[in-house]
Order: structure tokens, then C-alpha cells, then sequence
């Protein structure tokens, strides 16, 4: 079992979760969050002052599958994630995490069932 992170920019999201549907990976968490990455934020003009906002809106998904989705996960991420052909600065990070264990609070299933 994993636990996949994903970083995206938000206007993106439609289109991850599209490509996630597609690949049958339907559980997933959305989170709106702030930070940045090498780009360290952007410079704006507004009103002839320079004003610099290094935190910039992010969208943090986290989904937890089973060893046999981790490669199709991470692929729709990519295609739904990247902006043009070759992507760009800021389109976004994946992290892939070893998950220990998932519980269902429902039934009181553990493992890789819990996760669907």
C-alpha cells in the first residue's frame, strides 16, 4: 500500500481528477493549501508598488491505493497535472509514501480491503 501526495495548481484539478476517474482511482482527499517551490513565489506591480507574494495557492491531493494502482495513479496525475506539452515551472510535486496500515472505521477492515 502507498500514499500518494500530489501538488498541483488549482485550475488543474478538474483535469486530475478526470484522468484519476478514468484509471479507476476514485478515492481521494482535496486540500486548498499555500506554498512554493524554486520559483519562490511572484513579483506583482500593483498600483506602481512592487509587492512580492511568495506563497502561492496550491491544491494538495492525498490518496491511499494499493500496490497495483500506484504506477497508473501517478501517471493520470502527470497527464492531468502537466500544463502544455512539456509541462512548466510550478505545475507541481509528487511524493510516494510506504502506508503501514488503513483501518475502515466502518466495518473495522484493515489493508490493502480497507482501501477499496
Amino acid at each position: 500500500m502507498k500514499y500518494i501526495i500530489a501538488i498541483i495548481q488549482p485550475e488543474r484539478l478538474q483535469e486530475v481528477q478526470r484522468e484519476l476517474y478514468a484509471e479507476e482511482v476514485n478515492l481521494i482527499t482535496a486540500s486548498e493549501v499555500v506554498g512554493h517551490g524554486r520559483q519562490k513565489g511572484v513579483t506583482e506591480i500593483y498600483r506602481a508598488y512592487r509587492e512580492s507574494g511568495n506563497l502561492l495557492r496550491k491544491i494538495k491531493l492525498e490518496i491511499a491505493v494499493n500496490d497495483n494502482f500506484v504506477d497508473r495513479t501517478i501517471k493520470a496525475i502527470i497527464r492531468g497535472a502537466r500544463s502544455g506539452e512539456n509541462g512548466e515551472i510550478g505545475d507541481g510535486k509528487i511524493f510516494v509514501l510506504p502506508l503501514e496500515q488503513c483501518l475502515r472505521i466502518r466495518t473495522g477492515e484493515t489493508g490493502s480491503v480497507a482501501i477499496g
